[in-house]
């Protein structure tokens, strides 16, 4: 008898690196090499079929045979009930068995000794096991069994020998030619004294035999990462230092809470260096709502903004995650992308902009104001030292907590594979992230998504030259900044055509070269820096509009907006990528027309010309998550990895379940960014202001001073604020 497996989209083997990559990029991968196998099965083709004999039957009457196949552990005992030395492998004829091979014989005869007797511990060994799962055409082909069944088995022979469970997911490539995500996995439990090599040789003897099936001998059914027992690494060296780190920060956190709970009567008199570690001082910063809608120097719309922004990059994230679960309906996959709602998450990317802009913004508009009150001067060794020490102490503790802590918070099947990134990396690029130069220095980036940290560090660099010719020369430095945005778009159509690099169909580097590269992404934050510049110099200035001048802002701001979104729909729509010329017009004009459109929202804003949107983005309501943001960033994917990771079921893809998933991991991101403000961000952020305190220049002649700080720092460097919440 022949038969034909019906592949599927399941999770990949490795730890996958999603982050920040457009959904359009992943569901195009995962979704269209399905549907050729599927095209396939109705047309009976055999081209894409490996190892199949070349006289089969049609793919229906495979399909057919394949369903009335028992489970897989069950035929695996059948066969197996009288096991060799040469049923572990072939090549033992001739070699002699090592240690290894002896214990796995002996514990695999155990086992079959104690199905025949139906002994609970080895039926549950086999009970643990994936099977065929139902819905294959609905994209249903991967089958957890039962991960936490297979580890628990733990079978006493003697004193000192014991069976223990090993869980391992079991792949059978049906289509490598036409995409390595095209796979069938189902779970397998063995004894752990088993190898991985010992499981595929079994498993490959097992499915020739019933099935007729060859696999290629250089692709692995059973891969070492793959596989899981219930025994635990210890701790090393790293990790007892990060453990030891946390708890002195936490240690002196609840020292100097206690202290200032209990013995300080006012706060005004406490201790700076108590306070820089009092948790009850520093949620006070967080949740003191301030009311500056009478302050005409304060932006408010910003809070709402940023917070937007920093929500819909969590919410599609969320759907990264999800799309490579282990789903049972992969073929609505394909109807979910072509609809007009998931171009909100296939375009997701634009919060990244939107940081940018905010970024440039706040620059120019505080900068400026503290050189005026200093005369034009600026200490550039103080804007860097300050810069790096507000950022840095929150990523470095972030990379050994992703490296060495985030493996050891759970388990499951899949966990440690739908992962943003191989967190051990970081143990060969981490000094890349922690000089902000990882975008370019590596293609192996420690944490993914610190990408944008490295962008706005190195646009911080460049800063300086900027503020100073803004001050010193007006509107010659507009003209100049105008002229190097535009040719940084040139740069970045001519680096598509020329280069034929596709963000959409993910060709030929373009993640790094078109989407990381700072060179590429500075469009948006010169943006910000020309209106920053223009709201500078007519701060206090009233414009008065008429009716018709508002509704044509907005209808020009959600414009460009909305084209953004959604003008490449109609290729969406057809699952087709667009010409390399297209697609290049598309992403260069776009970098530039989301904070164009940006522009008006804050400018109507600030006018009174907001209305609802004014009233919803300025709420004293959204300063507690903007004052979180940049730790809810750092921190947003180890929630989401975790969750992802425990996963033990399948899962059904709809834009609900998705809903339903992100306020999970959203309102957990929120608590730990919580933790991680009060433990890292906000203490060493007070110990920077008390090891170096800057002089406060008096305010101009006529400037009251509770305007000049409206702003948040008076100093002539950019504050905690100019760090934007980071997409």
């Amino acid at each position: 008898m022949t038969v034909t497996l019906i592949g599927a989209v399941a999770v990949a083997e490795v730890p996958i690196k999603i982050i920040d990559r457009p959904i359009n990029m992943v569901t195009t991968k995962l979704v269209t090499p399905l549907l050729l196998l599927f095209l396939a099965l109705v047309s009976g083709s055999t081209s894409i079929r490996p190892g199949i004999p070349k006289n089969s039957s049609s793919e229906e009457e495979s399909y057919s045979s394949i369903s009335r196949l028992r489970r897989l552990a069950v035929e695996f005992f059948d066969q197996y009930q009288n096991i060799t030395i040469l049923d572990l492998s072939p090549d033992l004829y001739l070699d002699v068995p090592s240690a290894e091979d002896l214990r796995c014989l002996a514990d695999l005869q155990i086992l079959a000794n104690d199905v025949a007797a139906a002994k609970i511990w080895a039926l549950k060994m086999i009970d643990s096991w994936g099977s065929l799962p139902s819905g294959i055409l609905y994209g249903n082909l991967i089958d957890l069994g039962n991960f936490d069944e297979c580890l628990g088995i733990d079978h006493v022979v003697t004193s000192s020998h014991s069976v223990q469970g090993q869980y391992c997911l079991a792949r059978f490539p049906l289509a490598p030619s036409v995409s390595s995500y095209l796979t069938l996995k189902t779970a397998v439990c063995f004894p752990a004294s088993c190898s991985s090599a010992h499981m595929d040789s079994m498993l490959r003897r097992l499915l020739q035999n019933l099935l007729g099936i060859e696999f290629d001998p250089s692709e692995s059914l059973v891969r070492d990462e793959t596989c899981k027992t219930a025994e635990r690494e210890p701790y090393d060296g790293l990790t007892i230092f990060t453990i030891v780190v946390i708890s002195i920060l936490g240690a002196l956190v609840a020292l100097s809470t206690l202290y200032d709970y209990f013995v300080c009567q006012d706060e005004k008199t406490l201790n700076p260096w108590i306070k820089a570690f009092s948790a009850r001082a520093n949620s006070r910063v967080i949740f003191r709502l301030v009311d500056t809608r009478s302050n005409p120097n304060v932006i408010d719309c910003l809070h709402g903004i940023r917070c937007l922004s920093f929500i819909w990059v969590v919410y599609g994230h969320v759907y990264l995650v999800y799309v490579y679960g282990p789903n049972m309906n992969y073929v609505k996959v394909n109807t979910w992308r072509k609809s007009v709602y998931s171009m909100l998450l296939q375009h997701a990317a634009y919060s990244v902009d939107t940081f940018f802009f905010l970024s440039g913004l706040l620059l120019v508009v505080i900068a400026l104001r503290a050189m005026e009150r200093t005369k034009g001067k600026l200490n550039v060794p103080l804007m860097y030292l300050h810069r790096y020490l507000r950022l840095t102490p929150v990523l470095a503790l972030a990379i050994i907590v992703y490296m060495r802590i985030l493996p050891r918070m759970g388990d499951g099947p899949l966990y440690g594979k739908v992962n943003f990134d191989d967190y051990t990396l970081c143990e060969n690029t981490w000094y890349w992230t922690l000089l902000y130069v990882q975008n370019y220095a590596t293609h192996e980036i420690c944490l993914g998504h610190s990408w944008y940290l490295s962008v706005d560090m190195q646009l911080y660099v460049i800063a300086p030259v900027v503020l100073i010719g803004l001050f010193k020369w007006k509107k010659k430095a507009v003209a100049a900044i105008f002229v190097v945005m535009l040719l940084l778009a040139a740069c970045l159509f001519s680096t598509m055509v020329i280069g034929d690099i596709s963000l959409i169909a993910a060709t030929n580097d373009a993640m790094k070269k078109i989407y990381f590269a700072t060179h590429t992404r500075a469009s948006p934050y010169l943006i910000g820096i020309l209106f920053g510049y223009f709201l500078h110099v007519n701060r206090g200035k009233s414009f008065k509009l008429s009716r018709i001048a508002v509704i044509l802002g907005w209808l020009l701001s959600l414009a460009l907006l909305f084209s953004c979104l959604f003008s490449v729909f109609k290729y969406a729509k057809e699952t087709e990528t667009p010409p390399i010329l297209e697609e290049a017009f598309y992403l260069t004009f776009t970098r530039m027309a989301w904070p164009l459109g940006l522009c008006w929202v804050v400018f109507a804003c600030m006018q009174g010309y907001g209305g609802l949107a004014n009233s919803f983005l300025s709420s004293p309501l959204w300063q507690p998550m903007s004052k979180l943001s940049y730790s809810a960033y750092i921190f947003h994917m180890f929630i989401e990895s975790l969750n992802g990771g425990l996963t033990r079921t399948n899962t059904y893809f709809t834009d609900y379940q998705v809903m339903l998933r992100f306020w999970g991991d959203f309102g957990f991101t929120m608590l730990l960014a919580f933790l991680a403000y009060i433990l890292i961000e906000a203490p060493f952020g007070n110990l920077e202001s008390l090891l170096l305190p800057v002089k406060k220049p008096s305010p101009p002649a006529g400037e009251s001073k509770s305007k000049t700080e409206s702003l948040g720092h008076t100093a002539p460097v950019p504050p905690l604020e100019t760090k934007s919440p980071l997409p």
